[in-house]
């Protein structure tokens, strides 16, 4: 009796960076399962019972791109000396991380999925949460700086952390539809110079 072939064996961590690359350049919709197969050099049956889904695979490659892309950014916020130098270097290294030339531009959790199809509502759950997370670490820092003396205790954090929040999410739409790093630069100075008016202002 001529015994059944096994699957063949691949390296997970491969295949899921190569996942991560494909939902960064073309959303949670846009990846078709032969888009992420071919990528990851498995076939259906292997992804689903190393993933489950496309959904759980999307999740993993999410968790992927957070630790491994980008991370310059977040730790330019908090290894700055003030508050604000740690927000002008986390928006300049948002223009850089948003227009490397050997990576899609802009962020898989902005632009990954905002308006789901039915099935994918979850998908787009966890995105939501990863952005309200960012604001966190902004109103993190934020409040680090009153606590250190950089800050009046007067200032709105949360209005703060949400309009930087907001900026960085233009940045990166604007990246993806082919702005330059000078650009995302000048975007990143002009919003530095609503620094004062926002963190001066009394409550």
């Amino acid at each position: 009796m001529t015994q059944r072939g096994r699957p063949r064996a691949f390296d997970r961590d491969t295949a899921l960076l190569r996942a991560m690359e494909v939902f960064w350049a073309k959303g949670y919709e846009g990846a078709s399962m032969a888009d992420l197969t071919g990528a990851m050099e498995i076939n259906a049956p292997s992804l689903y019972a190393a993933f489950g889904s496309k959904a759980g695979l999307f999740r993993e490659a999410v968790e992927v791109y957070r630790t491994r892309v980008g991370v310059q950014i977040w730790d330019a916020l908090s290894a700055a000396a003030t508050a604000r130098e740690g927000f002008a270097n986390f928006l300049k290294e948002t223009a850089l991380a948003y227009t490397h030339a050997d990576e899609p531009h802009g962020c898989l959790i902005v632009l990954g999925a905002l308006h789901g199809e039915r099935g994918s509502e979850s998908v787009c759950t966890l995105l939501r949460d990863r952005r309200l997370e960012n604001v966190s670490q902004l109103g993190d820092r934020l409040e680090r700086g009153i606590r250190e003396g950089e800050l009046p205790a007067t200032i709105d954090c949360q209005q703060v952390a949400e309009f930087y929040a907001t900026v960085q999410h233009g940045m990166s739409i604007t990246a993806r539809d082919g702005a330059s790093l000078d650009q995302l630069m000048k975007t990143a100075d002009a919003a530095m110079a609503a620094w004062d008016a926002l963190t001066l202002q009394a409550a």
